[in-house]
């Protein structure tokens, strides 16, 4: 993601221009210099620091592996990088890099996460409830896709609000924890998360909520977008 992904400079959607233009999809293939490994069971079956970066647009970002250390791993050729294959995310157990366990796809060195103070205004309604309505806010940057509005617990109607099963990961802000509105006999489900134990890189937003349903009206004072044509 992140290149590749929404607006990002090699999608088909980017922000931005080059010049001189460059047509159709763009793959970008790099060296990756981390320490990956893959574990399975108790084996750890691919140990290497020579793997390469794989961005193609439509796709999520994978690692390429010099193709004599897949051994008996399943593994697929990538025509950019001849002697390099790709291995399933779901052919072991566990990936690492470095000292991290990675979920669903590895970190991608140009997605940042920016989280910055701001009085834009957040006002969110549920079922004719107000759960917050302040301009003190928190709002996130991150690459390739639009602003978001984060708020403190504190300036929110908790009272209304109530944990669900629901749950999701993000390599750069971690788990995110659901927040039901109940109003009376009504629940709407997942009209809020927040990230309780959130990567270092979004720390700012420890707690903090964000809205987004069908069910609730949203008001975010937000940038608007530009595109470069």
């Amino acid at each position: 993601m992140s290149l590749v992904a929404g607006h990002g400079p090699l999608g088909s959607q980017r922000a931005g221009r080059l010049s001189p233009p460059v047509d159709g999809s763009i793959v970008l293939v790099e060296p990756h210099p981390r320490r990956v490994r893959a574990v399975r069971g108790e084996d750890v079956v691919l140990d290497t620091e020579q793997c390469l970066l794989v961005h193609r647009e439509g796709q999520p970002l994978s690692y390429a592996f010099p193709a004599e250390l897949a051994g008996e791993l399943p593994a697929a050729p990538v025509p950019e990088a001849p002697g390099y294959v790709t291995v399933p995310w779901t052919a072991v157990d566990a990936w690492f890099e470095e000292g991290r366990r990675l979920v669903h796809y590895p970190p991608n060195p140009y997605h940042r996460v920016d989280c910055r103070p701001t009085t834009r205004r957040l006002r969110v309604t549920v079922g004719g409830e107000t759960l917050v309505d302040t301009d003190e806010t928190v709002i996130v940057f991150e690459t390739a896709l639009a602003p978001r509005l984060y708020v403190d617990p504190a300036r929110v109607r908790t009272d209304l609000l109530r944990a669900t099963d629901t749950s999701s990961y993000c390599n750069y802000k971690g788990v995110a924890t659901y927040w039901a509105a109940v109003l009376g006999d009504t629940v709407i489900p997942d009209v809020a998360w927040s990230y309780d134990e959130p990567l270092p890189e979004s720390e700012p937003i420890r707690g903090f909520l964000s809205f987004e349903s069908p069910d609730a009206v949203v008001s975010a004072e937000l940038p608007a977008g530009q595109t470069f044509r």
